[in-house]
């Protein structure tokens, strides 16, 4: 793609997210916001309204079908993810998804299937990559300043933060799980990348609920639905292990009795250095003349945001025909061990990944 050719994307999916994706990529000079449907097409209408976008379709098979259009963003529930995804690709459209790439490992495998027989771009919608502090601690580990990182610990720990008790957030048939597919999928994702992406084999997990039967430990985040129900769980833990021996500690809840205000955290520990991740920033830590040496990372003066560099790496991915930071594969492997943490906390034992596509 030229690039005088400007990028024609269409939206499924008009809710929260949907409009997130739409407000930072109408700040991109070189992509048109071409069309959008929903499942309830006057939400869609309405913000074809709100952001001048041309055309509403009536589904998103009908927005596939539409030569008009470039790329897709797809932005709805996880169950929906993979079978749209694959729609798009081989119907020739680019594909952003948000996370999790898919509801399974099995869903994740039929993205990566049809992303090769399509040649098209998939990108997973894993903001945190594209934080200040994210880069910064990325640019530092590649230099070679942490020496081997041979472990990290991460999570996010809300303390009452269950999301739409009832709705779509709490059906596992619909979400694929709770707080680990949710929000824990994203530290997962940062984690293994700050790393270096080595290969996880093996996982050994539990998963709890113990507030959302109660209908207790509810947010703010989504609708409730009290006719609906909750299978899922409201905290996980796990421990992941590498190829090359490295080992990742994962703790996620949306609901716990802790000391915690909605902490996401990631600590990267090095032979030579680490660093610790939080959602407000960030720090490098070493050790000079044999004292403890903390160094504050600082904020760009003029920072564009994460979700805007998001959008950004998309827009060049497409036209350099590149393979995205966040690409198809590194959203399987994140789904191969999500489906290892509940399938160990069912079993109690470890539980090898399986690769085989």
């Amino acid at each position: 793609m030229s690039a005088a050719e400007k990028i024609r994307l269409g939206f499924v999916g008009a809710g929260a997210i949907g409009q997130v994706h739409m407000t930072e990529f109408s700040k991109h000079p070189e992509v048109i916001l071409a069309a959008v449907t929903d499942a309830y097409l006057p939400f869609a209408e309405k913000r074809a309204a709100e952001y001048g976008i041309a055309r509403v379709h009536a589904s998103a098979e009908d927005l596939f079908e539409d030569d008009q259009i470039d790329a897709v963003v797809i932005g709805i529930p996880n169950k929906w993810h993979a079978p749209l995804a694959v729609k798009a690709l081989r119907a020739g459209k680019h594909v952003l998804i948000e996370k999790p790439m898919g509801i399974n490992g099995d869903a994740a495998k039929e993205i990566i299937r049809a992303e090769r027989e399509s040649g098209k771009v998939v990108m997973v919608g894993h903001q945190m990559r594209f934080e200040w502090a994210s880069l910064q601690i990325k640019e530092q580990a590649e230099q070679g300043a942490f020496g081997r990182i041979y472990h990290a610990k991460a999570g996010w720990l809300r303390r009452k933060g269950i999301p739409g008790w009832g709705s779509w957030f709490t059906r596992k048939s619909e979400s694929g799980g709770g707080p680990l597919i949710d929000i824990g999928v994203h530290m997962l994702d940062l984690s293994l990348w700050l790393m270096g992406n080595p290969k996880p084999v093996t996982v050994f997990g539990s998963t709890y609920a113990e507030f959302g039967p109660k209908r207790q430990g509810l947010g703010r985040w989504g609708t409730p639905d009290w006719s609906g129900y909750f299978d899922v769980e409201d905290l996980a833990t796990a421990l992941i292990k590498m190829e090359d021996g490295t080992t990742l500690s994962l703790d996620v809840s949306w609901a716990v009795h802790m000391d915690t205000a909605n902490s996401a955290f990631v600590h990267l520990i090095g032979s030579d250095g680490g660093a610790s991740w939080g959602s407000g920033g960030g720090k490098l830590l070493t050790e000079k003349f044999n004292q403890a040496v903390d160094v504050e990372l600082k904020k760009p003066d003029q920072d564009l945001g994460a979700r805007f560099r998001l959008t950004r790496h998309f827009i060049e991915s497409i036209r350099e025909e590149k393979t995205p930071i966040i690409s198809a594969q590194s959203g399987l492997t994140n789904n191969l061990i999500l489906d290892a943490i509940y399938e160990s906390s069912k079993t109690g034992h470890e539980v090898e990944l399986d690769w085989s596509l």
